[in-house]
């Protein structure tokens, strides 16, 4: 399919390119117009021979002429005709995989630089390594081109602020970056997977870029446990997917789903995966919710979830890596275990922090459901429509509202 070609070629060029010249923010620019000039060549004159060569060279020419337009002084010009490939150079000698590979990776960590914000890091992620255009990033999250185009523009003037370099971060560095895209990665597929906002619970076009870029990833860096537990995550949840929604669009809970319609190869390839990072060292966070993950996909039924395992997993990951999204999971795990009323006791602490996100009003709701207090659980799901922004989950709470209202009446 072109667009995967193009996607996939996409960082290999760019990586090129800023190796060579430097100044990021126009090398982007140059490979984005030699991704629109494939986009609309290709279809009918056929992908050249050698496409990554072709991107290449019409890339720097792209670039050639910006320098020549940017000034007319002398030793723009000198440095323009230097750059300028000779007609007997074989675009295709430059670089080999493994070179194309380490200039993808040095690209990926270039774009998750710790100096930008998280929002400009997963706007130019996307854009520099997934090769989506400006407008592809800015319906995904639902912000006009404009807005969009804002956000990446001052995202390379960050990485020129920061005075970032095309090169790998020192080993010392690498593992704390690393942390950072592991999270932009993280980000793009949760914003896929549930979106925030919007018509669609979910996004398959950034699920599926944040599974090809760790699967990306986890090959250049096959070594770190994180990067494979990521992905074995991200496999393992959205094996799921077709079974979230009914045909007319109504969201289906995890205890209600037919698991018949879940992913079984992705499922395979997730414990498969998952099989090799665990028990080689002490698990990370993204590895623990694998774990949690895997357990879920290896039950027949909901009833036979194993739910102690899940409680215990999650208690690790709540000692690990602490955070009031991790406590509400956890809630819900000991509800199943331990019961509900000892459930919501735990989300008492957990109001100042989550005030604003709509899930712990659902899952509060979930719990006096539970509880058999169906009044409370009613007004629960109805505050917790008000607060979502993603019409699919609105339409699920109030119906749940309206269930429980005919059952307490």
């Amino acid at each position: 399919m072109l667009e995967d070609l193009l996607r996939t070629l996409a960082p290999q060029v760019l990586g090129v390119l800023v190796r060579r010249h430097g100044q990021f923010a126009e090398c982007e620019d140059a490979v984005q117009e030699a991704l629109l000039e494939a986009a609309l060549q290709w279809p009918t004159s056929n992908v050249p021979d050698n496409p990554r060569a072709w991107l290449l060279t019409v890339a720097t020419r792209r670039l050639v002429d910006h320098w020549r337009s940017e000034s007319a002084r002398q030793a723009r010009e000198e440095r323009a005709a230097a750059l300028e490939p000779p007609p007997s150079e074989e675009p295709s000698s430059v670089g080999d995989a493994d070179g194309f590979a380490e200039d993808t990776l040095t690209l990926l960590f270039l774009c998750c630089h710790p100096a930008l914000s998280a929002p400009s890091q997963l706007a130019l992620t996307l854009r520099a390594v997934g090769g989506l255009t400006t407008a592809e990033i800015a319906s995904a999250f639902l912000v006009p081109d404009s807005t969009m185009g804002q956000r990446i523009s001052r995202a390379k003037q960050g990485i020129k602020k920061a005075g970032a370099h095309f090169e790998p971060p020192e080993a010392a560095e690498r593992g704390a970056r690393l942390g950072v895209v592991l999270h932009v990665l993280y980000l793009i597929f949760n914003e896929g997977y549930a979106a925030s906002s919007g018509p669609s619970m979910q996004r398959e076009d950034l699920t599926a870029e944040a599974i090809r870029l760790t699967r990306l990833l986890r090959g250049l860096l096959p070594g770190e446990l994180e990067v494979g537990g990521l992905l074995a995550l991200m496999l393992l949840t959205d094996a799921r997917r077709r079974a979230r929604s009914l045909p007319d669009g109504m969201l289906v809970s995890l205890a209600e789903q037919d698991r018949g319609l879940w992913d079984t190869a992705q499922i395979a390839e997730g414990l498969e995966l998952l099989s090799t990072v665990l028990g080689l060292g002490r698990p990370g966070p993204y590895q623990l919710q694998a774990a949690i993950a895997a357990v879920h996909a290896e039950a027949a039924s909901a009833d036979q979830t194993d739910w102690p395992q899940i409680l215990a997993l999650y208690t690790v990951l709540e000692a690990m890596a602490p955070s009031p999204v991790v406590s509400l999971n956890r809630a819900v795990a000991v509800a199943m275990v331990e019961g509900p009323r000892v459930a919501l006791e735990l989300l008492d602490g957990l109001d100042v922090e989550l005030k604003s996100w709509h899930r712990l009003d659902a899952v509060r709701g979930h719990l006096l459901e539970m509880s058999g207090e169906l009044v409370g659980a009613r007004e629960c799901f109805l505050t917790a429509a008000k607060k979502t922004g993603s019409l699919q989950e609105r339409q699920y709470l109030l119906v749940k509202a309206a269930k429980l209202g005919q059952l307490s009446t």
